[in-house]
């Protein structure tokens, strides 16, 4: 009866991180449709996180009380919350930036890197033990995106430049998210991750405001980002309540599906041969790094 209930839970878990997965790619497609429009990347991103901070104060943040009675802005290192959640802003900033120039796909993979480079800097940062399995596909990884980013490929000089940096950050970030989640609770980091970005995009957004006043198919896809935004993350949040995080890391990967396939719907575009190969190598070094790490951390699983 409990494996049965386990296998119910990880089902629920997958579905939810798949979901989760769709509804952030309708996110970055957002994204990209209203940057190709005119839109500044601070004003679309101000708006993802206005939705999304306002959603959360009156939902999670009472709830949360309740539950534990702190306030959801309790937190054992606030300054830490804050520089984690500018950064995240930075990333949301950079990432919508390299989707106007860059296709959904390609994109989204480069990103894929940003976990590898974690792997890669973890025995120093977070003090934890290396193998010779997380260089192998640290390297293979690498190569992938080496192979996506090549010389004549579809991707310009400076969507390279930017998607590089993005990973970048979006490694840092997910540095911080694993410190963080030592302290405080993630729903306490998810609330400064909307609350700081909205505040600091606030402070930016009158510089970058769009000249011309949104239509109402315009209107209706930025509000979209705050709601998708929020739906995706709570989805993704509520997966790693029914499943391990070794175990759901390699279904992380399949939203490279999911770009694709709005990449392809809404935009005309699809990967050439040789840059889904660098795809497909970046995605398979991720998910044998996650099922190496399960296989270690659970060593007489099935």
């Amino acid at each position: 009866m409990q494996d049965a209930t386990q296998r119910s839970n990880l089902w629920l878990g997958i579905a939810c991180l798949i979901l989760g997965q769709w509804t952030l790619s309708l996110l970055d497609t957002a994204g990209k449709l209203l940057a190709l429009s005119g839109y500044h990347v601070v004003m679309i991103a101000w708006m993802r996180y206005t939705i999304n901070t306002a959603f959360m104060a009156v939902t999670l943040a009472p709830l949360y009380q309740r539950r534990t009675g702190r306030n959801i802005l309790r937190s054992r290192h606030p300054v830490l919350q804050v520089c984690r959640a500018l950064l995240l802003l930075l990333s949301t900033i950079v990432f919508f930036s390299v989707l106007k120039i860059v296709p959904l796909a390609e994109g989204t993979a480069m990103n894929f890197c940003a976990p590898l480079m974690v792997l890669a800097v973890s025995p120093w940062l977070l003090k934890e033990k290396s193998y010779p399995s997380r260089w192998i596909a640290v390297a293979l990884g690498f190569i992938g995106m080496l192979v996506v980013m090549r010389p004549g490929g579809a991707i310009s000089s400076a969507g390279v430049m930017l998607g590089a940096a993005s990973a970048c950050i979006f490694a840092v970030v997910s540095i911080l998210n694993r410190k963080m989640n030592q302290f405080d609770p993630p729903i306490v980091t998810l609330f400064y991750g909307g609350l700081v970005g909205m505040i600091a995009s606030t402070c930016l957004v009158p510089h970058f405001w769009s000249s011309h006043a949104p239509d109402l198919r315009e209107g209706l896809i930025l509000a979209s980002t705050g709601v998708s935004s929020t739906l995706g993350h709570y989805l993704v949040n509520k997966a790693y309540r029914h499943a391990e995080a070794s175990l759901l890391t390699p279904f992380f990967y399949l939203q490279v599906i999911s770009a694709t396939t709005m990449g392809w719907l809404v935009f005309g575009q699809l990967p050439d041969l040789v840059t889904a190969a660098g795809i497909g190598i970046i995605c398979a070094s991720g998910m044998g790094a996650a099922y190496m790490e399960h296989r270690r951390s659970h060593p007489t699983a099935r």
